[in-house]
């Protein structure tokens, strides 16, 4: 059978500042979601992240935020939809520019933090980051968050003329809309190993999920975000992608 990609978040370091363990967990996904310097990383960081991808074949995906790089983008900023629009533009286009200096290309587009939620939540946003792909590379995805209603998101992207990739976590609670449970609620991201994995199998062969108010949850699912954090996550991505190979063995 055929399983999601795994992505990862990389390249989040900032000058002095260190975050995940991008060297360890590059060579277990399909997939890296790098910062574009609007959350996350600066130019040099950028650069270093992608050549790690190119010499693991693993595919470049830009990752754009707000602008926030004390909150590390995950707190929501009033940006119209056109200037969301501009600054996700603004942020493949410096991400391009490196991938071309290495010899490859951006693949895909991932946005991050609070960006990502909002635009699940509000279709003018989203529309927004759908006209920025579009205006770049109408041929490049986008990832969305799976939701227990993908269809308006189906529409739109028809609509606009791209193409998307439903994004599901392995590590994470869901509600029963389908949206992730705020990370301020108990419970909202999982650390045991067994059930990470279990949840992405899960994913992998279409099962529904139990949302934290134990009704049943079916989510498309393209692709699979993993995390490497630190050496336990790191570990949980080692097992998803075992996981993985053993579905796709005949």
């Amino acid at each position: 059978m055929a399983v999601p990609l795994l992505n990862c978040d990389m390249g989040e370091s900032f000058g002095n500042y260190s975050l995940g363990l991008d060297s360890e967990v590059m060579p277990y996904v399909d997939c890296a979601n790098i910062a574009c310097g609007y959350h996350a990383s600066d130019p040099h960081v950028m650069r270093r992240t992608v050549r790690l991808a190119v010499a693991h074949g693993v595919r470049v995906g830009a990752h754009p935020a707000y602008p926030d790089l004390m909150g590390f983008g995950r707190r929501s900023m009033a940006c119209s939809a056109e200037e969301v629009e501009d600054l996700v533009l603004y942020q493949v286009g410096a991400l391009a520019g490196i991938c071309q200096a290495e010899g490859t290309v951006i693949r895909y587009v991932k946005p991050h933090g609070a960006l990502y939620n909002d635009m699940a939540r509000d279709p003018e946003l989203l529309r927004a980051v759908m006209r920025a792909v579009r205006s770049y590379d109408a041929g490049l995805p986008l990832m969305v968050m799976a939701t227990a209603d993908p269809a308006p998101s189906r529409r739109l992207a028809q609509e606009m003329g791209i193409t998307i990739w439903f994004e599901t976590f392995a590590d994470r609670a869901y509600d029963a809309t389908g949206h992730l449970v705020s990370r301020r609620q108990p419970g909202a991201v999982h650390h045991d190993q067994s059930t990470i994995v279990a949840q992405a199998v899960s994913l992998a062969r279409g099962e529904p999920l139990e949302a934290i108010d134990g009704t049943p949850l079916q989510l498309p699912c393209d692709t699979l975000c993993v995390h490497g954090d630190n050496p336990e996550s790191v570990a949980s991505v080692r097992a998803i992608r075992q996981a993985f190979q053993a579905l796709a063995t005949p």
